[in-house]
């Protein structure tokens, strides 16, 4: 079975370099929706038995836009299990200003999750957002008899997901990096095995 993970389309937010979090959201830019657009032309073609998504407007608008594309369209299911990891009072703030205010908790964040601690600021603990996010994507694959599904999901969420999946340490969920807003990432499931097909695919953007 495969399934497809997408990181929504970017926003204001991003652009101005501000944490948005489960919380906080803000729309998405102009040429975002045009990258979407390409990216429901790429997967076009795949017939997605379902597709999941973060009630988060920027990944709500990024699903339903694949959505329009896809010439065999599925049900869009939300659910809060792939929210963005919650940031507490640093929703909405300036990255360079949170890791003034927090060097340790942000370099971890981005470096090393295992030695992550939210609790100055109010965030989500990271153990937790992996546990509701894998336990949920584990729990649709049992309920599916055959894929591919699409995951849309966040940049945090998905890629710690995903590398939680595959069987990486928690220390070691960041070594490949961040996901870019549209990409695509693909893991099969076989056997009772999670492994990676394909990480952080954007080549079908121009």
């Amino acid at each position: 079975m495969k399934l497809y993970f997408t990181r929504h389309g970017k926003t204001e937010w991003n652009q101005e370099m501000r944490l948005q979090g489960m919380h906080g959201d803000s729309p998405l830019l102009p040429e975002s929706l045009q990258e979407i657009e390409q990216l429901g032309q790429h997967l076009e073609q795949i017939e997605f038995k379902k597709i999941y998504c973060s009630p988060l407007t920027r990944a709500k608008e990024t699903a339903e836009g694949i959505h329009t594309k896809l010439k065999q369209p599925s049900d869009i299911i939300f659910s809060d299990d792939l929210k963005e990891l919650g940031l507490g009072e640093l929703e909405g703030q300036k990255i360079v200003d949170s890791r003034e205010r927090f060097p340790d908790e942000m370099w971890y964040l981005r470096n090393d999750p295992s030695k992550y601690d939210p609790t100055p600021f109010n965030g989500e603990n990271y153990v937790k957002m992996l546990e509701r996010s894998t336990e949920f994507v584990k729990q649709v694959v049992d309920e599916t008899e055959e894929g591919p599904i699409l995951f849309v999901s966040h940049g945090v969420t998905l890629g710690g997901c995903i590398q939680t999946l595959i069987g990486t340490p928690l220390h070691d969920v960041r070594k490949q990096g961040g996901l870019s807003n549209n990409s695509i990432s693909i893991v099969d499931y076989s056997d009772g095995k999670f492994s990676l097909d394909v990480w952080n695919d954007s080549s079908f953007l121009k």
